[in-house]
């Protein structure tokens, strides 16, 4: 279905607050930026920025929403006779590949990290955000597995899952923030995923295999 002027006009206001709000946060750090002065700088309400965004911690991780299902939506998108693990390798080693924002592979990413370092509440929000995602993860191997609520493996692998990834984004975090180079932070990130997924068991990478 085509986007109405409406809908256009609300996805438009919300963008410039976001991007509005976002310069803000990197030139003066999260906790010295009131919403009050997100709006001034917009040229809006503070009600309109309300109304788009419930929290300032989600007018600066705007880009990241929908974030928390990305392993799920990997896991469900799985080929014929791939494994949960294996789906989700595939796809980091892919994003890892295409240099990509996804997993923190763009330029100025550094000052992201760094306005994040300095807030509590954002340090937070991603911690709680970290936490949904294992629990969309295990949610999803149950539904795709037919396991039941006593079966302990979805969270299990769930939480091994979650292990490659966060250790992922969390390496590729330091490198980024000393400056090096994109395209050679994207090459040891691909060898970290080899090993990480050495250090996987069998049984992990051979769960909740699609049927061929």
């Amino acid at each position: 279905m085509a986007e109405g002027l409406r809908e256009r006009k609300k996805r438009q206001a919300r963008q410039h607050i976001s991007d509005v709000a976002t310069g803000l946060f990197l030139e003066r750090g999260f906790d010295a930026v009131t919403i009050a002065e997100v709006a001034q700088a917009a040229d809006v309400s503070v009600n309109t920025v309300y109304n788009y965004f419930h929290a300032k911690e989600d007018l600066f991780l705007d880009r990241a929403k929908g974030s928390a299902g990305r392993l799920s939506r990997f896991v469900r998108g799985r080929e014929k006779g791939e494994s949960a693990a294996a789906a989700v390798l595939r796809e980091l080693q892919r994003e890892v590949e295409a240099v990509s924002p996804a997993v923190g592979l763009i330029e100025g990413f550094d000052r992201f990290l760094q306005v994040i370092e300095e807030s509590s509440g954002l340090k937070a929000r991603i911690a709680h955000m970290q936490q949904k995602t294992l629990e969309l993860l295990e949610e999803t191997l149950r539904e795709e597995t037919g396991a039941d609520a006593r079966d302990t493996l979805p969270a299990l692998v769930a939480g091994q899952i979650g292990w490659v990834h966060s250790s992922l984004l969390a390496f590729i975090s330091r490198e980024v923030i000393t400056g090096r180079r994109l395209a050679e932070v994207s090459r040891d990130a691909l060898g970290l995923l080899d090993e990480m997924e050495e250090l996987l068991s069998e049984k992990v990478l051979n769960y909740a295999v699609r049927d061929a």
